[in-house]
Formats: structure tokens, sequence, C-alpha cells
């Protein structure tokens, strides 16, 4: 390959990344909003199928499972809370379906949200918002190393 081509090679590359970081962000602020694929990628003039590969070549998940990691890990500060029923928290996150969150929930944090709940609620007491985030963030099951799986 020429330099030329590698240059602009490099460069597609790059606006690329550009493309995805826009979509990461608008999931981000936008989590709690109806988003699908299709849409996210027509934003960023990229077809579903394209958009999926190069975010999960980026970030390491499909843009679907970071939409949803990202609105577990906000029901999880919600339910740390404790002021919010389980199904205010479904749907203050985005979910549609109290079913599908629940087993959502409990597919990415092990346990069921009402359980998650009742055993929150004074565990992180005095913890700092931002450490109670990091140190409860979901990991996936079929992810998670085997030596920490229940």
């Amino acid at each position: 390959m020429s330099s030329r081509a590698r240059a602009a090679a490099e460069q597609q590359r790059l606006r690329d990344l550009a493309l995805l970081r826009r979509v990461r962000d608008r999931i981000d602020r936008e989590y709690a909003q109806p988003l699908d694929v299709e849409a996210l990628g027509r934003a960023v003039g990229m077809s579903a199928g394209h958009l999926s590969r190069q975010f999960k070549a980026a970030y390491g998940e499909p843009p679907y499972n970071y939409l949803m990691t990202r609105r577990i890990e906000r029901a999880m500060a919600l339910l740390r809370r404790g002021d919010l029923s389980v199904t205010e928290v479904c749907f203050e996150v985005g979910f549609s379906s109290l079913g599908t969150f629940s087993s959502r929930f409990a597919q990415l944090v092990g346990v069921p949200p009402s359980v998650y709940r009742e055993q929150a609620a004074g565990e992180l007491s005095g913890v700092a918002p931002c450490v109670a985030k990091r140190v409860t963030k979901p990991i996936r099951n079929r992810e998670a190393h085997p030596a920490t799986r229940a």
C-alpha cells in the first residue's frame, strides 16, 4: 500500500472514530429515549450493520449492548437512592416493559432489581456516588471471569 493510500485510510479511520464517538455520546445523553441502531446509524450516515461492527471494534460491544449497559447503570443508581419503585425506575431509564427490564437487569447484575434494591439499601451509605458507580458497574455474566461467577 502506498503512503498516500495509507494516509487516506488513516483519515477515514479517524473520521469513522469521530462518528462513533458521536453515536456513543448520543447514547450516553439520550439513554432513556427510544433509540435503535438503525436510527443511530442513519444519523451518522452508516448502515445499522456497519455501525454495529465498527462500534464493537472501537468499544468492545455493539451499540445496543452499550445502550442496555448505560440504562442498567442508571437504574442501579436510582435503585440505590431508594426513593423510586422498581417499576418507576424501569420507565425512568427507558424500558417500556417491566419484564424486559427485570430480566436484562438480572442478566447484567446477577440479581433482580428488587433484590438489588434491598441489598443496596444500606450497603453503600456514606460512599461517594462516583465511587459507588465504579464499584457497582454491571458486568455481563457471560463475560465475567469464571472465578467471579456465582
